[in-house]
């Protein structure tokens, strides 16, 4: 079953489109990858699918549905989303955080109950960050914040889950931890899209990439074929060398020198969100 779609999908703010003729399809299952260069418009992108921004043409459907006809409720019981960026204006516990991911499931001014505390707690656990249940969001580091944002998306328990940038802060082996939860989730029959600025992620758990560059999709496919050393040096403009290791898996390795002189991934344009 197709999860999350878009057709002929324009992106963009006050009508004007910055991102255009963009259609896929991620079904029940799979890992979408999406990657790009800074600016190239993948959280403007994920907020379209989500309905937060209006599309500029082409349509979005969640579950076969189309996104502009569904409550907001609705969307969250399709959908969980980790944005990119998250403020915490109160000094809410990490526990009560993951616990208002459970909202889209509750009554009318219902209270969350036993069942609900239960998520949220086996939703930090995942994650690897039970031991910080009651801690103060707002003391947290920026790595130990973004997996409680994560957690809050698992708690959610939605068949689909948006994540922009989801390692993003993150130390090496929380990184890991947030790529084989990812993995495992996927096993079991969601739907994960998610932003990175890693090829290596989309090796090791990506069913499908989608590259994007000059406002349109370049390429999308299975990461082992999408994702070449040609592609890779010419949306981020440096030499790409990728290694395949002993155990079948995929490796990127950038030039730390530019690919052309004076070669700019985002062709000089302004930066887009």
């Amino acid at each position: 079953m197709t999860s999350l779609s878009a057709d002929g999908l324009a992106i963009g703010y006050g009508g004007r489109a910055i991102a255009s003729g963009l259609s896929f399809a991620a079904e029940a299952g799979e890992v979408l990858v999406l990657l790009g260069p800074n600016g190239c418009g993948k959280t403007t992108l994920f907020k379209t699918l989500l309905g937060l921004l209006p599309a500029v043409r082409g349509t979005v459907a969640l579950g076969g549905a189309p996104v502009t006809r569904l409550s907001r409720r609705e969307v969250a019981r399709r959908v969980a989303y980790v944005p990119q960026s998250h403020g915490v204006p109160f000094a809410f516990s990490a526990l009560e955080l993951v616990t208002m991911g459970r909202t889209a499931w509750l009554g009318p001014l219902a209270q969350p109950g036993r069942a609900d505390r239960a998520a949220a707690h086996a939703a930090l656990e995942r994650v690897g960050i039970a031991h910080l249940a009651g801690a103060d969001v707002t003391h947290l580091s920026g790595g130990q914040r973004q997996l409680v944002f994560v957690a809050r998306a698992l708690a959610q328990e939605a068949p689909v889950l948006v994540l922009d940038e989801p390692t993003a802060s993150l130390d090496f082996g929380n990184q890991a931890v947030v790529l084989a939860e990812i993995a495992r989730l996927s096993g079991m029959g969601l739907t994960i899209v998610l932003s990175t600025h890693d090829p290596d992620h989309a090796f090791a758990v990506g069913t499908r990439a989608l590259l994007m560059e000059g406002g349109a999709i370049a390429a999308q496919g299975p990461p082992a074929e999408t994702l070449t050393e040609t592609a890779l040096s010419r949306v981020y403009g440096v030499g790409v060398t990728v290694e395949r290791l002993a155990d079948g898996r995929r490796v990127c390795v950038p030039s730390l020198s530019r690919a052309a002189a004076g070669s700019s991934p985002t062709g000089g344009a302004p930066p887009r969100r």
